[in-house]
């Protein structure tokens, strides 16, 4: 049954880890009626299992931009000077984006999960981006003008601003995406573009949060078995898959419609969290 569990667990993960629905949220509603029978130093590392595997997908979606070395790309062609440069440039805004979330997310992050990463905080977040979004996308976006619609041409600074939201996700229920791609929105970044950057931000925020989370589950003496370990490479295979499908749908998705069914739902699920917390509290 864990490896059925884990499969859905895995796919839930891979589709609301990059739209901006809270992957936590939708865990959170997920393991409150589909729980591993392990101990909860193992749900921890599972979490952190398929988190990498929704984050390897952007690495192999987007291997050919983010790599900055004179290899081949998709055409069959040696990248040029220039692409070089701009890759460079690329993982230099990446890293400035990424300054926020590492200065104030790393001491904050063990608090907000204790105090936070519960059903009413969890549901009000939902509730408070989604109507974001669609306040943002009928109230703003038609008054201003989405101007930086390649990310080649977004300003280190701008970078540096949508960081600062990013941060904002440290909340459990947020959404990291859902954070970023709001900021990006604020301050003139297309949609296609802000989904896109919201990838590539992904990669070294969730790679070192795992990475911290992998050191101390082994540092405190935890280990795997066979069937864990069997367990944990099926959640990380299917996460993988199914973010390569969701990062492509959204992509698509946004070249023709904006945010405000994203705001919907995180509305409705927020509501519907919040009535479940209050039956659950009763009886």
């Amino acid at each position: 049954m864990d490896f059925i569990r884990a499969i859905i667990l895995g796919i839930i993960e891979g589709i609301t880890e990059w739209l901006p629905i809270s992957s936590t949220g939708h865990l959170i509603i997920a393991e409150e009626f589909i729980k591993l029978n392990q101990s909860q130093a193992f749900k921890d590392m599972f979490n952190v299992v398929i988190q990498l595997g929704a984050i390897l997908s952007v690495v192999v979606l987007y291997f050919h931009k983010l790599n900055p070395f004179n290899k081949l790309n998709p055409a069959n062609k040696q990248k040029t000077p220039r692409e070089i440069q701009l890759t460079w440039r690329l993982w230099v805004k990446v890293l400035i984006a990424c300054l926020p979330a590492a200065i104030i997310g790393l001491p904050l992050n063990n608090w907000l999960e204790a105090h936070f990463q519960q059903f009413v905080p969890v549901a009000v977040m939902l509730i408070i981006y989604g109507v974001a979004f669609i306040v943002i996308e009928r109230k703003w976006v038609p008054n201003h003008e989405l101007s930086i619609t390649n990310i080649d041409r977004l300003p280190y600074k701008m970078a540096l601003y949508i960081g600062l939201f990013q941060v904002l996700s440290l909340i459990p229920g947020t959404s990291r995406s859902g954070a970023t791609i709001v900021g990006a929105l604020l301050i003139g970044v297309s949609r296609a573009v802000a989904a896109e950057f919201t990838f590539f931000l992904g990669i070294p925020i969730m790679f070192g949060a795992s990475f911290i989370k992998l050191v101390h589950f082994f540092k405190d003496g935890n280990g795997l078995n066979f069937g864990q370990f069997g367990i944990l490479l099926v959640a990380f295979v299917v996460a993988f898959l199914v973010s390569m499908l969701a990062i492509r749908w959204l992509m698509d998705y946004v070249k023709k419609h904006d945010f405000t069914f994203f705001g919907k739902y995180r509305i409705v699920l927020g509501a519907l969290l919040l009535v479940y917390a209050a039956i659950k509290a009763i009886f």
